[in-house]
């Protein structure tokens, strides 16, 4: 009875360990942001395919850091916040939301997203969203997919170093 108790506990135990990048993603996609230096990489085929500016949070702590997943992609998102629905210019986020489960959260706090203001794009002036051109985030949306993972960092490295550390650039 015993072993059979202590195989079904280290069964259970590995369902829960922490998986690699390649055992948890189907796709080869991974999003480093850097909110030191205000950018965005998006790494696909062990290669820097992508890398744009981006706006932070207002203060550093806004921002969350650490490697999430992303859990919600809309097109033309809606701004619950001021009732603006989305495809208006006068909405905040843009034409695409990313939405990623930091701090435990659904998604819907914590997002890559489009703009209505480009003049923001480079500084640090969000609520703790990650603020991209809406050409830029249209096409980061196209090439990801729902449980790619978001590396949020505040380093003075560079992406290919960013990248090497986090094991999706050889």
């Amino acid at each position: 009875m015993l072993k059979k108790i202590v195989v079904i506990f280290l069964l259970m135990f590995t369902f829960i360990l922490p998986q690699s990048f390649a055992e948890t993603h189907e796709s080869d996609a991974f999003i480093i942001v850097n909110k030191t230096t205000h950018r965005l990489a998006l790494i696909k085929n062990n290669r820097i395919v992508m890398q744009v500016p981006v706006g932070t949070g207002r203060t550093p702590q806004l921002t969350p850091e650490g490697l999430f997943h992303v859990v919600v992609m809309v097109k033309n998102p809606y701004y619950i916040k001021k009732n603006i629905p989305g495809g208006s210019p006068k909405n905040p986020l843009g034409t695409r939301w990313i939405g990623f489960d930091a701090w435990g959260t659904n998604g819907r706090i914590y997002g890559v997203h489009g703009n209505n203001n480009p003049a923001s794009i480079g500084y640090n002036v969000s609520s703790g969203c990650i603020r991209l051109y809406n050409k830029d985030v249209e096409r980061l949306y196209d090439q990801m997919s729902l449980h790619t993972p978001i590396f949020v960092t505040s380093s003075s490295k560079t992406m290919t170093q960013l990248a090497q550390e986090q094991q999706v650039i050889r």
